[in-house]
């Protein structure tokens, strides 16, 4: 392996000790205080949950683009962590509308599920695409494991008493930082690589809104931030989605089949 590759797997071994040494901390119960609401044709918590049609149709949108010819592969393999990673979307539509008709810690498992499908996936895509075919494509059913036993370690820690956030929260930010790290220190093999820049931003906007919920709602009188954070979320996932639609190979790089680049 060469020194990127190495600190790659640095990132990942610190995340993995933090994860280990770092004390327990249950979710905060007032996470699922959201400021709006309001119920509309009888559906509690209206535009929070409605608002999720945004991943429904970027889900689908992206399986399709993903599935079809209009996306731009090397090999057609490297498609599956794409596929992955849109399923995930199109499935968080379903469990973060199921979440937000009754948020409690229960049904946040349903929305964290997917959604760390999808980040998982993210992350394996650009290793097949930066770093080594095989050796992404290996990883993607092994990550995405280890995403959903973050989360299931998650809701059995809290249905123990001991709840324990603190393994999904840093591979959570595990694999927005190892997203970053691979697009700043290996170019893509394509056009447009740098758009993963864009689904950062995204991404950050809809963590900010998340936060400042309340005061968005407050600002507005109409939205709710959590309701613009799916939104903004969303949005990061058009960015993949264009990001397959519009980019071209730029170059053939046989180190990254066999790990040797």
């Amino acid at each position: 392996m060469n020194s990127r590759t190495w600190f790659v797997v640095g990132i990942t071994v610190l995340a993995v000790a933090a994860a280990l040494l770092i004390p327990a901390m249950p979710q905060p119960l007032d996470y699922h205080d959201f400021s709006d609401k309001r119920a509309v044709f009888g559906v509690a918590n209206f535009l929070d949950v409605a608002s999720n049609a945004a991943f429904l149709l970027v889900g689908i949108a992206g399986l399709v683009v993903t599935l079809g010819r209009r996306a731009q592969f090397q090999f057609s393999v490297e498609r599956w962590p794409y596929v992955v990673f849109f399923a995930g979307v199109l499935l968080t539509a379903a469990g973060s509308s199921y979440y937000h008709l009754a948020p409690d810690n229960e049904t946040l498992f349903w929305d964290r599920l997917p959604m760390t499908i999808a980040f998982m996936a993210l992350v394996c895509s650009q290793i097949v695409d930066r770093i080594n075919l095989r050796a992404g494509l290996a990883c993607l059913i092994p990550m995405v494991i280890l995403g959903v036993a973050s989360v299931i370690y998650w809701r059995v820690t809290e249905r123990e008493g001991l709840g324990n956030v603190v393994p999904y929260g840093i591979l959570q930010g595990y694999s927005v930082v190892i997203l970053l790290v691979l697009a700043a220190l290996k170019p893509s093999r394509y056009t447009l690589g740098n758009w993963l820049y864009w689904v950062f931003a995204w991404y950050v906007l809809s963590k900010v809104l998340e936060t400042f919920d309340a005061k968005v709602h407050e600002l507005t009188h109409v939205v709710s931030g959590h309701t613009l954070k799916h939104i903004a979320a969303a949005i990061a996932g058009v960015a993949v989605c264009r990001m397959l639609m519009r980019r071209t190979l730029i170059a053939t790089d046989p180190g990254r089949l066999t790990g040797r680049s």
